[in-house]
């Protein structure tokens, strides 16, 4: 068997689900668009990765989204030699040439075509790329959904995801969950320039990509003014329009290890996710350290935030309403081990374990 996914360039959620995948299978080649080693997860460094000709190309390594064009071309040259593949896809992974069975874990159908005004931000949308993206559209679904349909069997991330497959694809798929990886004993190493910012912790986390869609904007205009703090972790293309106007109680640490990651959660009050996710593993994250959330009520958080033992919701990714979570967050007491007991429904162990089924299924032993 072989393991499938869009391109490894940047360290997400989907890309710690293909690490979980491959612990469950570590002897399969993974297959891929793009391979930036510095700019994902450094476990892939140890796994056997075979890229499409794209990868010649540094530029398209560091910057995926400028190889969009590119893609569907390269995606379909990119054979997989398997009797099953798992394609974790949102995208192109399950458009990959094979001649054996295909397993699609499906984190979403494409965003860019289906939901791109919500994907690039309404400004973008109808700029340059907006322009060009409309331009590429059709091709591209019918590229999407004839692949699509080729594969054997749908797996769905969450709720959320099942039914916008059945819209798009007109496909039934059933949800596997993914699983959070947080190793809780392991070590903690905090960020040195941020060390006098956290001190002894209490600070609100936001753990995200810095993408238009994911509302970080929002969240940091949310503490403007407030006693609390807000850390913000991780990159983007609006990394440096946002820390521009960050208030002085609001701190980005850009990129960091998983390290600096378990000490970023460990001292937090509570997780900060404003964002309209497919399905959203960072609540799972702060849930197993016994953090709260603060959650936009919609997309896969419905599935994994239990409101008022794991989490807090906001009707709308507005500041007002970002910072009226936060002060009811911090009015309530939250049982943290109620909150690691809920996240414990969502361990790798069983994501593996259903995995392994799908797949001996599929393949008829």
């Amino acid at each position: 068997m072989a393991i499938a996914h869009d391109y490894l360039t940047q360290r997400g959620g989907a890309e710690r689900v293909v690490l979980a995948i491959h612990r469950a299978f570590p002897e399969a080649t993974i297959y891929t668009t793009l391979y930036d080693p510095d700019g994902t997860y450094p476990e892939f460094r140890t796994a056997r990765i075979v890229t499409s000709r794209l990868n010649r190309f540094g530029a398209l390594r560091r910057h995926h989204r400028a190889a969009l064009p590119l893609l569907a071309p390269a995606a379909s040259a990119l054979t997989v030699p398997a009797d099953v593949v798992i394609a974790s896809t949102s995208g192109w992974a399950h458009g990959f040439r094979t001649e054996g069975r295909v397993l699609a874990y499906c984190h979403s159908p494409a965003r860019w075509l289906y939901l791109a005004e919500q994907y690039l931000g309404s400004a973008a949308s109808r700029g340059a790329r907006g322009v060009a993206l409309a331009a590429l559209r059709p091709h591209l679904v019918r590229w999407d959904r004839r692949a699509a349909w080729g594969a054997d069997r749908y797996l769905a991330n969450s709720s959320v995801v099942r039914e916008r497959i059945a819209r798009v694809y007109g496909v039934e798929a059933d949800i596997l969950h993914p699983p959070h990886s947080v190793d809780v004993t392991a070590t903690r190493d905090p960020v040195p320039e941020l060390e006098d910012f956290v001190g002894d912790g209490g600070h609100f986390l936001l753990v995200s990509r810095l993408l238009p869609y994911k509302n970080v904007d929002r969240a940091v205009e949310a503490f403007r003014g407030l006693d609390e703090r807000l850390l913000v972790v991780g990159s983007g293309p609006l990394a440096r329009a946002l820390e521009a106007a960050r208030p002085p109680n609001v701190r980005f640490a850009g990129l960091v290890t998983d390290a600096q990651v378990r000490w970023a959660y460990a001292s937090a009050t509570a997780l900060v996710a404003p964002s309209h996710e497919d399905f959203g593993i960072t609540p799972l994250e702060a849930g197993a350290w016994g953090k709260p959330t603060i959650a936009l009520r919609a997309g896969g958080y419905l599935d994994t935030i239990s409101e008022g033992v794991t989490g807090h919701f906001i009707e709308r990714p507005t500041a007002e309403a970002i910072r009226a979570g936060v002060v009811a967050v911090r009015e309530r007491d939250w049982d943290a081990s109620a909150i690691r007991e809920h996240v414990g429904r969502f361990s790798e162990e069983r994501f593996g374990t259903r995995l392994a089924a799908e797949v001996a299924a599929l393949a008829g032993t």
